[in-house]
């Protein structure tokens, strides 16, 4: 997760050094043809953006942006913990990629919910580049919290897996239900929804974070049509082949998601692209039966209709996997949560 840091040795005195700031001191007009040097675009830590966030330490970056844990600096010594999030030093100056950024803050900030990562501010720093502001998780995320079951060689436990898939469904329900500034349906679609973007706090909160390359569909120019953006192996089958995202791509993934939790396996393990743009299209997979035995069969129908190949046969909207998931297993206590997190610290 760290970035490659570079140190410059400092200039040793010797006897040529008068020479070399003699020169220095020569005033040589500038060449019209050598672009003049830009500002040093580096996010590092110690950087405060604004006069008011200081970057403390790089915890992650994807292909368009990094986030950054980072203190709020107010008055009278008032600090505050959040993660800022910034586009790549390397893309800055793309105007899509800008478009993006500022459509995810937009949406988010239009979504309030207990299960979806807030924004609490979005600005620009002395350079012109945009950041957000989120609200900092401690914990991990859902990615890391397999890891460590398979790390420990212990099954994951399943009230928690399902409450993990409830609280994002119910994300996802709030942002399928959104109602835009005209008081009009305005449904925003995830179309990344991934074990590192379920965010598992250490107090036992589920929250859906990163709609960097959600579309909101009053904004529906946001993406090329048939450009498909997110890790394959979560993606729809339907979003292969071109068609616009729906509520019913995002449950989909959720289904990719439940299944990885439950079997601490990939859906789609050791495939290339191809083979799995073939074995969604067919609703191909290994039965979760081949991994463990103790999997209620009632879950299992829910796990199914969420993967189903076709949009169709899917489960019809958030609400509707909520009720059914929760009728499959009894529901567990934020507090059976954190006590899972404390027990791979």
């Amino acid at each position: 997760m760290s970035d490659e840091t570079r140190f410059t040795k400092p200039l040793e005195d010797d006897e040529d050094a008068p020479e070399r700031q003699s020169h220095a001191r020569v005033a040589m007009p500038p060449d019209p043809m050598v672009p003049p040097p830009q500002p040093e675009r580096r996010t590092r830590p110690g950087m405060v953006l604004a006069d008011k966030y200081e970057l403390t330490e790089r915890i992650g970056y994807g292909g368009m942006a990094e986030v950054w844990r980072a203190w709020t600096l107010g008055v009278d010594g008032f600090r505050r913990e959040v993660a800022v999030k910034k586009i790549l030093p390397n893309l800055v100056g793309q105007e899509e990629l800008a478009k993006l950024f500022t459509e995810e803050a937009r949406v988010v900030a239009s979504l309030q919910h207990p299960n979806v990562v807030p924004i609490f501010d979005f600005g620009r720093d002395d350079l012109g580049q945009y950041f957000i502001v989120m609200e900092w998780v401690e914990g991990m995320d859902l990615g890391r919290w397999i890891i460590g079951h398979i790390k420990h060689g212990w099954p994951t436990p399943i009230p928690v897996v399902v409450r993990a898939t409830l609280d994002v469904l119910r994300a996802l329900a709030c942002a399928h239900a959104r109602i835009n500034e005209r008081r009009k349906p305005a449904p925003v679609f995830h179309r990344d929804v991934t074990p590192s973007n379920v965010l598992m706090s250490k107090w036992g909160a589920i929250k859906l974070g990163d709609f960097g390359i959600s579309r909101a569909m009053d904004r529906m120019t946001m993406t090329t049509p048939g450009v498909v953006r997110g890790k394959l192996a979560y993606v729809a089958p339907e979003l292969m082949t071109g068609e616009r995202a729906s509520a019913q791509s995002d449950l989909y993934a959720v289904g990719v998601v439940l299944y990885e939790a439950l079997t601490k396996r990939r859906l789609f393990e050791g495939m290339s692209d191809l083979e799995i743009y073939v074995k969604a299209g067919k609703g191909e997979h290994t039965p979760v039966s081949a991994t463990r035995d103790d999997v209620p069969p009632a879950l299992v129908d829910v796990l199914e209709g969420l993967l189903a190949p076709r949009p169709a046969q899917r489960i019809g909207s958030a609400h509707e996997a909520i009720a059914a998931l929760s009728a499959a297993v009894p529901a567990v206590h934020l507090e059976a949560v954190a006590q899972s997190l404390a027990s791979l610290v």
